[in-house]
């Protein structure tokens, strides 16, 4: 596939190619370019002229390209899912879920689109200016740069892809290198829908070339970021020179609080869709750390184990897989040796963590250390390290010595406990009765410390994506009269 500049579907300039591997089996899916400095400098080129373009385009015009695409991603799902299980390795029941997911954030984006909304205020809270009256607008910031992760491509283009143009910005998206594709056709989907010419653009290859390229031209007002701490430390310093605006989500460490007074089945059920049977682990917001209660610690070891004994690990394109392969072979041997490590610290393995290929059993380790590797840093994997902790004073301790902070949650059915833990934990999320991994379209969502900063949503994002202007009103009203000498 080629990828998309000026509304032209065109290869790069150098024409080098980069191959797209199917994790399942190693086979080659397709081909797509791998970009020079030259071509990303031309889509900027293209976006600025593009920008105008839709900047002019009325809100129920941007709507309206934005629910056919919709519609039509819809009529092509099973396409699309068929697509993105075999260039990303998630499992074809969770890719047809994130198809509908990225369907529904194309049309509410759409709605929010006719909502931009400014304030109005008068001014007579100031001596001196009665007669004067103020309004505000909102307008698009102009370029955005979105770089897209892996994990959940299709989804996270949607949320900065559809945002954008629902904002009126001219938009370049950087796909991830190994899984493209899915992406690729969806911009067909939308090159179709009438958007203005260049006012999105996909362009394919490395991040040290595409991402930095973007992150450093005075010609981009705003870079999106969903990808790893490293990415989002080296993007935030090459484009502090412009000093554009920088939105990132980035890693987590995110914990899980399961206390004494928890439904152990339900709590194991959740840890094992937040982390194993989900995303084949690969979630930034998964379960990566479970904190168990001393006294209920034997038992949730052993539900948790029984379970995810019974996952089916194979073919992402079977309909009874539950975990497929990770994105590439090299991060399952990352994941392998995250393990071995943490073996080797004095950890036990209660089932799985053998690898094949791109595949990793999902594992269950327990007498895990608080400050062993694994708890600190994130697995990008399906592994769930279990500690156990004798006072809540000790777990929320340990929670919030990370140096992340994306989302957490807790198991338990007293509400003062809710509570405090709602206000104590340093997370963007707490999620209370169900796992960490989880992301509402319509909800905030972000974190803090090294996890990043800002917040994603179908109403959060369009604001982050205009800048509002103050228009003041001289003399534009008599309605306090003649004030002198009162």
């Amino acid at each position: 596939m080629n990828m998309l500049i000026n509304s032209e579907w065109v290869a790069a300039k150098e024409g080098i190619q980069l191959e797209i591997i199917n994790p399942a089996d190693g086979s080659i899916l397709d081909t797509v370019p791998q970009s020079a400095e030259e071509d990303v400098l031309k889509a900027i080129e293209f976006a600025r002229e593009a920008k105008d373009r839709m900047a002019a385009l009325p809100a129920y015009r941007r709507a309206a390209i934005l629910f056919k695409c919709a519609d039509d991603m819809e009529k092509r799902k099973e396409e699309l899912a068929n697509l993105l299980a075999r260039e990303n390795g998630k499992p074809i029941r969770q890719t047809r879920e994130e198809i509908s997911a990225a369907v529904r954030i194309f049309r509410g984006f759409g709605e929010e689109s006719k909502r931009i909304f400014g304030t109005s205020m008068s001014l007579d809270m100031v001596p001196g200016m009665e007669r004067h009256f103020a309004f505000t607008l909102r307008r698009p910031v102009g370029v955005v740069a979105a770089i897209v992760p892996f994990n959940y491509p299709v989804e996270l283009y949607a949320h900065k892809a559809a945002a954008a143009l629902a904002a009126g910005n001219a938009i370049i998206v950087k796909p991830p290198s190994d899984c493209p594709l899915t992406i690729l056709k969806i911009a067909e989907i939308l090159e179709n829908a009438g958007l203005p010419q260049g006012a999105h653009q996909v362009i394919t290859g490395p991040g040290a070339v595409v991402g930095e390229c973007l992150a450093a031209s005075h010609g981009v007002n705003l870079v999106s970021v969903t990808g790893s701490t490293e990415v989002g430390r080296r993007i935030s310093r090459i484009a502090s020179e412009t000093l554009k605006r920088v939105h990132l989500e980035l890693g987590g460490n995110d914990a899980t609080i399961i206390c004494r007074d928890a439904d152990v089945e339900y709590a194991a059920e959740a840890v094992i869709l937040g982390r194993l049977a989900r995303g084949n682990g690969q979630i930034c917001c998964a379960v990566k750390r479970v904190f168990v209660d001393e006294k209920i610690y034997d038992e949730f070891l052993h539900v948790l184990s029984e379970k995810t004994k019974k996952l089916t690990v194979g073919n992402p394109l079977d309909e009874g897989t539950d975990v497929g392969p990770l994105i590439t072979e090299h991060a399952a041997v990352s994941v392998e040796k995250s393990i071995i490590e943490a073996v080797e610290a004095g950890a036990e393995v209660c089932v799985g963590g053998k690898r094949t290929g791109a595949y990793i059993e999902p594992a269950v380790l327990k007498n895990v250390s608080f400050m062993s590797p694994i708890m600190e840093e994130e697995v990008f994997g399906p592994v769930a390290p279990v500690a156990s902790f004798k006072t809540l004073e000790e777990a929320v301790f340990y929670v919030n010595s990370s140096k992340y902070g994306l989302q957490s949650s807790v198991f338990t059915n007293d509400l003062p406990t809710v509570m405090n833990l709602a206000y104590r934990l340093e997370a963007g999320g707490v999620i209370v009765n169900w796992s960490s991994a989880v992301r509402v379209e319509n909800l905030p969502f972000g974190g803090t410390k090294l996890s990043g900063h800002g917040r994603e949503s179908i109403h959060d994002t369009l604001l982050d994506m205009t800048d509002q202007k103050s228009v003041i009103l001289y003399n534009a009203l008599s309605v306090y009269g003649d004030l002198n000498g009162v």
